[in-house]
């Protein structure tokens, strides 16, 4: 790993480690006690998946990492996520039109290009995996978008957001409560 990309990941880590006095806040309001502070109690855990996430962002278009970690929040319910990608995405340019219409985007297909299509259906079938694998079609889509190694680093990123989902739903982070 790079001196870089260290700082990059302590600099993650301790904004992450630091739950906020929001969060607390929103917590005691929602009548949740606190849970687990993940990057606390599994520092390596968490380090490692820190590092798998960059991984697997590399060289991916930083406008499609957004709509990829939008989508999987969307069908994972992970409003902590949604929120945090959202408003990534606003930060990176990203249009609000197109944030409305991730949601129903076969329906909506002119606001995206084939490649975005192409990733967005391949999210949905990883992250709804257990509702009937990952069809040929879907994979052969995205294969034709993507070379084999870009279809590598997508498919970790659909993994990591998918871990990232169950770890905020599972902890009880609350939404606009960016904890990074």
């Amino acid at each position: 790993m790079t001196n870089e990309a260290q700082l990059n990941t302590a600099d993650i880590t301790a904004q992450i480690t630091a739950r906020t006095d929001e969060a607390k806040v929103a917590d005691e309001a929602a009548g949740r006690s606190p849970r687990v502070n993940f990057a606390k109690a599994a520092p390596k855990a968490f380090k490692a998946l820190i590092g798998f996430d960059a991984a697997a962002r590399e060289g991916l278009d930083p406008a499609l990492v957004e709509l990829v970690q939008i989508r999987s929040s969307q069908l994972n319910k992970c409003a902590y996520c949604l929120h945090m990608h959202t408003t990534d995405a606003r930060k990176a340019g990203e249009s609000e039109e197109r944030l409305h219409m991730v949601a129903v985007w076969e329906e909506a297909a002119h606001f995206f290009t084939p490649k975005e299509r192409a990733a967005l259906a391949l999210t949905e079938a990883v992250t709804l995996v257990a509702q009937g694998g990952v069809p040929d079609e879907v994979y052969r889509r995205a294969a034709a978008h993507f070379d084999e190694p870009e279809l590598a680093r997508l498919l970790a990123l659909i993994f990591t957001i998918n871990t990232w989902n169950r770890l905020a739903l599972s902890t009880g982070k609350v939404a606009g409560t960016d904890e990074r």
